[in-house]
């Protein structure tokens, strides 16, 4: 095949050092592939696919299967030409194409990431170290115990917080409309009484729900970001279409090509959020080192703080 790159893939097993509870469920093992392209002079590139199919991509047995069809060569064309039900192939592809043809690296940047804190009153105690290590954006899981529960321990978190403090509050769709109002209204209140600041609540009820997520937007003063209902660009697309102009949470390893959702953003200056899939560091390098620097600047802190929750790879 003219023109064609070889294909090696790694599959890598992390587990969680503390298993992470969200609305989805409880989350112990992170799984994907590190994929190698090599083309004709030698000149490696490494890409990494890592589906998290609750959040609409294609599971690992799709990923293995879609490269074990293309018997060990893929050309540019074929990468190219990557169907969108295979986002987190179209990233690993691309992502590894571009590294590979990339002629010099790109100067890091120092990037402000938020911290992802433990559910529950566990946060209480997590924050402090985080803080002193730079952090200054902090995000919170809700929507896993009773509301009520919930809301006394961010009373109490918010409250311990420095007031030049963010905090994220992340749902992950998992409230209904009564109490995502609720939230809301705790949310706007607590804005308005000096302590940390909740920056926006993500997620608050399922994709399926937009046009109740568009109606809370514009119901509250705090902002309402959306994340899985973005979660590959034809549903970041769609959600612009239909007329979302809050906040978007993106995560690039799971969202699809990564040249048309950095065309997307140049077009369009979304309010984004950069976020981690709980990606390695073969993904999180290429974001952060290659793609963030050539997409549009985004003044809110990336959602990169998740380092300390997977051990090594397996």
């Amino acid at each position: 095949m003219i023109g064609s790159f070889s294909i090696a893939l790694q599959p890598y097993r992390r587990s969680f050092k503390k298993p992470l509870q969200t609305a989805h469920g409880w989350w112990t093992v992170r799984e994907g592939f590190v994929l190698c392209l090599q083309d004709a002079e030698g000149r490696v590139g490494r890409g990494e696919m890592a589906p998290i199919p609750w959040f609409g991509t294609e599971t690992l047995d799709q990923v293995l299967s879609f490269c074990q069809n293309l018997g060990g060569k893929i050309s540019v064309a074929q990468i190219q030409q990557i169907p969108d039900r295979l986002p987190v192939c179209q990233f690993g592809f691309e992502s590894a194409w571009e590294m590979l043809t990339q002629s010099s690296p790109k100067q890091n940047q120092v990037l402000q990431s938020s911290y992802l804190l433990p559910t529950g009153i566990s946060a209480l105690n997590a924050w402090q170290s985080a803080w002193t290590a730079g952090n200054r954006t902090f995000k919170w899981k809700i929507g896993v115990e009773p509301i009520a529960q919930e809301m006394k321990y961010l009373d109490l978190l918010l409250g311990d917080l420095p007031v030049a403090a963010n905090l994220r509050l992340d749902a992950n769709g998992g409230l209904t409309w009564e109490t995502a109002n609720q939230w809301m209204q705790y949310c706007d209140r607590m804005n308005q009484s000096g302590s940390a600041q909740i920056e926006f609540v993500e997620q608050p009820l399922l994709p399926s729900e937009f046009d109740c997520l568009l109606a809370l937007s514009q119901s509250y003063k705090t902002p309402i970001a959306l994340d899985e209902s973005v979660a590959t660009i034809a549903h970041l697309e769609a959600c612009y279409q239909k007329g979302w102009r809050s906040i978007f949470v993106i995560k690039p390893a799971i969202a699809g090509s990564p040249a048309r959702l950095r065309k997307f953003c140049w077009q369009h200056q979304p309010d984004v959020v950069w976020s981690s899939a709980l990606e390695t560091a073969i993904g999180r390098n290429y974001i952060e080192q290659s793609f963030i620097p050539s997409s549009p600047p985004a003044s809110r802190a990336i959602g990169f703080g998740v380092g300390d929750w997977l051990r090594d790879e397996e």
